[in-house]
């Protein structure tokens, strides 16, 4: 059990409310339903009462939980993560991925209360607590990490009562819907980020090259705009369910403008030139996954977060594999042998992770 780090009724320096309420008590009995009838022991906050259903998966990272945490692509998504202490050093807004915090729910095995970080603007139970986003505590992660990944992802739902785990289902996912915006328009060269659930530091990453850049939703065809690049996001879920953007994409091919994918833009390349996708037994979530550029043999240490790869066997003759992943082999990146396409499962842009693939970005900024 995790036990309040201040008594209930004490007060604290600056008498702020936040500081001592209901959210810091972690001691109310609650389970981790999976839907093949597993179920995980842990403990939540008074505050928590509905259940959370989502994909349950697990990251391996021994840092950066704000930047996952605020990743897009862990829409519907329940995140265990596996390093046993969680919320150390509080929550650094300025490291955040997104508006907002993007998962179903954590699971971890301990939180820390209260973090240790100048820059910590709370706790990370205060800013769980402020977006009511559950979080089940007191965990055997390390069982339940071997569970998935001899049994593989699963929807899971996060109690305190008991839930008829085989009605569980996700959610339909949603997509991001806004009006296109305009970056560094002192620029001329111009090039299209198609926003699947991009990750804030590719933007980041595209703004500090001598490019302007439209931002556009994954659904919107750009194809008959002024353009000389485009950027393919991250995003969450299937890949095959973002056939408007498949659709657009496969448009782009035609022309002779670079085209560079991310992640689930890997993904959405290959279908629109033809090639198919599968679903990972358990995916590859967090930053220390290693890859190699088949074209130099050089090996890099990876950020990934994803649970779909590209069927290499489905790819057309004119694309081959450019990046692999030296765990287990799959394809970790694609590019056509004449035209100046190219794309990569893992993260160049990390946040968090290493920065080793960051010149991606400057490769793509030459090609245009």
């Amino acid at each position: 059990m995790i036990e309040r780090v201040w008594p209930k009724n004490s007060s604290t320096k600056n008498g702020n409310r936040s500081e001592r309420g209901d959210f810091l008590i972690i001691n109310k009995p609650a389970k981790l339903y999976l839907n093949d009838g597993q179920t995980f022991d842990g403990m939540m906050p008074a505050w928590q009462k509905d259940p959370s259903v989502g994909e349950v998966v697990f990251n391996t990272g021994m840092t950066g939980y704000v930047e996952s945490l605020t990743d897009p692509s862990y829409a519907n998504q329940i995140l265990v993560f596996t390093y046993p202490m969680i919320g150390n050093y509080g929550v650094q807004l300025e490291a955040a991925e997104s508006d907002k915090i993007q998962v179903s729910g954590i699971i971890v095995s301990e939180v820390a209360l209260k973090g240790s970080h100048s820059g910590s603007k709370s706790s990370l139970l205060e800013w769980l607590s402020s977006q009511r986003i559950p979080i089940l505590a007191s965990v055997d992660t390390r069982a339940l990490t071997k569970h998935l990944r001899s049994q593989g992802t699963m929807i899971g739902c996060i109690s305190p009562t008991v839930v008829p785990v085989k009605k569980l289902r996700l959610p339909p996912p949603a997509f991001p819907g806004f009006r296109p915006v305009t970056y560094n328009k002192k620029y001329t060269k111009k090039v299209i980020l198609v926003d699947c659930g991009a990750k804030e530091n590719i933007l980041r990453s595209l703004l500090a090259l001598p490019i302007q850049i439209q931002r556009v939703p994954a659904d919107y065809d750009y194809t008959k705009l002024p353009y000389d690049g485009v950027v393919l996001s991250n995003g969450p879920g299937d890949p095959t369910d973002y056939q408007p953007a498949i659709a657009i994409t496969r448009k782009a091919l035609t022309k002779n403008k670079p085209i560079f994918g991310i992640c689930l833009g890997n993904q959405i390349m290959a279908l629109a030139a033809g090639a198919k996708t599968y679903k990972l037994l358990y995916g590859h979530r967090g930053h220390n996954q290693p890859c190699m550029e088949l074209a130099t043999k050089h090996c890099y240490i990876t950020s990934q977060n994803h649970g779909y790869a590209i069927d290499e066997n489905s790819l057309p003759k004119d694309w081959v594999v450019s990046f692999r992943n030296l765990n287990d082999q799959s394809v970790e990146g694609i590019k056509h042998l004449s035209k100046p396409f190219f794309s990569v499962q893992f993260h160049p842009e990390a946040c968090p992770g290493p920065t080793d693939t960051r010149w991606l970005f400057e490769r793509f900024e030459q090609s245009l």
